[in-house]
């Protein structure tokens, strides 16, 4: 079945720039030029949804929180394509769930790119859990009071769910997986994000700091070495 995405932008050149180029690489796309409009699209059965922010009456912002709150697309990857390009704007993105964060202008080579790297964490995560489910149950992975549920994809911190997103869960099991190292930017890339995409150290950067805040008291066991990387630590 082939992978259908559904591009929301209130800029016509933007759409159909995005709809040739997916098209090219064998996508089926779909175009709304607003959130109100994508709302009347079957959004069940998309793969993916890359958002404009800045639209009329309902931004792109609030129609990834509706889409959240759906149980037919909590799911469902989200990548931000905007010119917002502040800290604050990528943050705020990644916290309502977005799975990357592209600024315009953009270069074309790069949003395939990114494309292709969400949507292969996606079919991975999905089919990891389908194998689970038929045959292979992963035991929980913890550290005191910090719990990673596998099969389930979640987090907990003293029984309370931790509520990460798709990118902040692989980075926290990468860490519990291989503790007491440090590691570079450019390894923690080919580990969570794969080879075949392309991650700015801000992006990097600001999926640990996020982290490091819902971590709670264990925020501090995730360390920064200036010039070489960052590493989860069992004592401080």
């Amino acid at each position: 079945m082939r992978v259908k995405i559904l591009v929301v932008d209130d800029e016509e050149s933007i759409c159909e720039i995005l709809k040739y180029n997916l098209e090219k690489e064998g996508y089926e796309v779909d175009c709304a030029y607003s959130a109100e409009e994508a709302l009347a699209h079957d959004l069940a059965g998309y793969s993916i949804f890359i958002l404009d922010i800045m639209m009329d009456r309902l931004s792109g912002f609030d129609f990834a929180k509706r889409l959240k709150n759906n149980n037919s697309t909590e799911n469902t990857p989200i990548i931000f394509c905007s010119a917002l390009d502040g800290e604050d704007d990528t943050v705020m993105g990644l916290n309502i769930g977005g799975d990357d964060y592209i600024t315009k202008p953009f270069v074309i080579s790069e949003v395939l790119a990114r494309v292709r790297a969400v949507l292969r964490r996606s079919h991975i995560t999905h089919h990891h859990a389908y194998n689970i489910s038929k045959s292979i149950y992963e035991p929980d992975i913890t550290f005191k009071n910090l719990r990673v549920d596998r099969n389930e994809k979640l987090a907990y911190v003293n029984g309370e769910d931790m509520q990460l997103t798709k990118t902040e869960f692989d980075i926290l099991l990468f860490f519990l997986t291989h503790r007491n190292r440090i590691y570079s930017r450019e390894e923690i890339i080919r580990h969570v994000w794969g080879c075949d995409v392309v991650v700015t150290n801000r992006t990097i950067d600001t999926n640990i700091t996020r982290l490091r805040k819902k971590l709670g008291e264990y925020g501090n066991n995730i360390i920064t070495r200036l010039g070489f990387g960052y590493g989860f630590k069992e004592t401080n």
